[in-house]
């Protein structure tokens, strides 16, 4: 489960660096993605790293992650992890930052003796009272 937490641990470390083709190589080529941002499923090639670098991009610098209440579940070559993380970032353009508390499952897969992501589901919960809202002010004590 070490390697596995420093998969899940290192990738978010090398998001504030900015390295887009370092934080795919935890990823197998081909995964699943589902992020915060649109569209309902994202394209998981993990040998383009020009979407990722785009996004990154979009902050005044790259953003911070931290990763929390971490669990993880393995089963032979077979891996699922669990946190709350969240995201504290600058916008380009903007002065102030915000910090965001969202839901993370990750699918790893053991492949030539790596722990590689080959599934990712990041969420947010949303208001049920008609509104639809994000709620994006939640924190891992709401």
């Amino acid at each position: 489960m070490d390697e596995i937490r420093e998969v899940i641990e290192g990738k978010a470390a090398l998001l504030q660096k900015g390295d887009a083709r370092a934080i795919l190589s935890y990823y197998a080529p081909s995964f699943v993605e589902y992020t915060l941002a649109p569209p309902l499923q994202q394209p998981g090639d993990a040998r383009d790293p020009a979407p990722l670098a785009a996004w990154i991009a979009t902050f005044e610098a790259p953003p911070r992650r931290e990763v929390t209440r971490l669990e993880i579940t393995t089963d032979g070559d077979v891996a699922f992890a669990t946190s709350l993380d969240s995201l504290t970032a600058v916008p380009r353009g903007a002065t102030d930052s915000f910090t965001l508390w969202f839901r993370v499952t990750l699918g790893l897969r053991r492949i030539d003796g790596r722990w590689l992501v080959t599934h990712e589901h990041e969420s947010v919960p949303f208001e049920m009272d008609g509104s639809f809202r994000a709620s994006t002010g939640l924190t891992p004590t709401d």
